[in-house]
């Protein structure tokens, strides 16, 4: 039977400095720079959990969503990430609506979520976890 270790996600930038400067300074996420892999970015989100951002010179930025950052309050977060400079996608599409500050409310039963861009252009978001995890 197929047999695993523990999984990752990785995806592409064109500026692994941008990135590196972005998702450690403005997100605060623990960025390792590996520098024997030919500069791809390990970061450490949560409990540990990997992602490899790795240079890619015909980048294309995704257009889904690549990283999900859960958080207990999404109005906290999306105030303290704007003052830091990130700027929120704003939708008004028949399944997804955002407020003024960029925030789809869970009304549909799914979380409270709400976009934003890396430097590369990648969708990221920040998204209300209530579960208590």
């Amino acid at each position: 039977m197929f047999k695993h270790k523990n999984a990752f996600s990785s995806f592409s930038v064109n500026d692994t400095a941008k990135a590196k400067e972005f998702y450690s300074k403005t997100l605060g996420i623990e960025v390792e720079e590996m520098k024997d892999m030919g500069g791809v970015l390990n970061l450490r989100v949560g409990n540990g959990t990997k992602v490899f951002v790795y240079p890619k010179p015909n980048h294309q930025p995704a257009t889904f969503t690549v990283l999900n950052l859960p958080v207990d309050n999404i109005d906290e977060a999306v105030d303290e990430l704007t003052k830091s400079g990130v700027r929120f996608e704003h939708y008004s599409e028949k399944e997804i609506k955002t407020d003024e500050k960029g925030i789809a409310r869970g009304d549909g039963g799914g979380p409270s979520i709400a976009w934003f861009k890396d430097p590369a252009g990648n969708i990221l978001s920040v998204l209300e976890d209530n579960t208590g995890n």
